[in-house]
Order: structure tokens, then sequence, then C-alpha cells
């Protein structure tokens, strides 16, 4: 299984230089679980200002938020077809989609939870890696059930 996770910073001085390590071992974990073998994500990581632009431009939303996710495919949840995506020409990869990660509002969030920053980017990046797999939580019906059961056996947490 190849996973090409692309990260990069929008701003210096942002911090934790354990980010990309954390977001890619959670990007591998939610591919690998949801039968992804080649994938390639790119990632930013910004602050709450630069995702606030992003938001109010691409969502109409004029807020700071935690994490983004731009899907390339429209997709099922829980039925990756790799034959539905684009493909890197170069190396055959499956491309998903873009995110974006405030790490201010994700070391505040993993605070305020008390579960530690590690802990909640890894929560962001699987929860962002189902958006780009098709995942969404739009309302408080099943598809928000079916996401947030994903994510909770992902992480291998308990209820």
């Amino acid at each position: 299984m190849a996973y090409e996770i692309y990260i990069s910073r929008e701003k210096r001085g942002l911090g934790h230089a354990n980010a990309a390590a954390c977001i890619k071992k959670a990007a591998a974990m939610a591919l690998r679980a949801e039968g992804v073998d080649k994938a390639l994500v790119s990632v930013m990581l910004t602050d709450d200002e630069g995702i606030r632009c992003v938001n109010r431009e691409f969502r109409g939303v004029d807020s700071a938020t935690d994490v983004l996710s731009f899907p390339l495919n429209e997709l099922e949840p829980g039925r990756f077809d790799p034959q539905l995506c684009e493909r890197d020409p170069e190396t055959d990869a499956v491309l998903l989609g873009d995110m974006m990660i405030s790490l201010p509002r994700c070391e505040l969030q993993g605070e305020e939870f008390g579960h530690g920053f590690e802990r909640e980017i890894s929560y962001l990046t699987v929860h962002s890696i189902l958006h780009l797999l098709g995942y969404d939580h739009v309302d408080e019906g099943a598809m928000k059930k079916q996401m947030r059961a994903r994510e909770k056996e992902i992480m291998g947490d308990k209820d």
C-alpha cells in the first residue's frame, strides 16, 4: 500500500513539528481501513485566519473551523471504487483531494476535550479522509451516525 500524503504549511511559526507524522499515520490508518491501496492527498496546515478565509470563499461561512475537506471524486461512503476516481498519471495513485487543518484550533480542541494535540490532529485527519471518501454529516440522520461510527472504529475508540 502506497500513500502519498503531501503536507505543507501556509505560514511559518505554526509550531507542532510532530503534526506531519501524526497526519501521515492517521491518513494511512483510515485509507487502509477503507480498502484504499494507492492514494494521493494534499494537506495544508494553517491557522484560524487562513482557514476562515478559505471557509468563507468556498463554503460562504465567515468563521474559522478545525478542518476543511475538498474531495476530488463523488464516492459512496463505505464503498470505495478506484474505477470512479481520478488518478495521478505518473504514479497511478488515486487522487482523493485536499484537506486544510487549523493547527491552533486543533491544539485548543485537544486541550478542551482532554486528549491532547496528537489525538486531535489524528482524529481530524481521519474525519477529513472519510469526507474525501464520500462520508458526510450534513444532517443528524443516518449519514452522520455512519460517519461517526466509522471514525470511532478507525480510531479504536470504545463506546
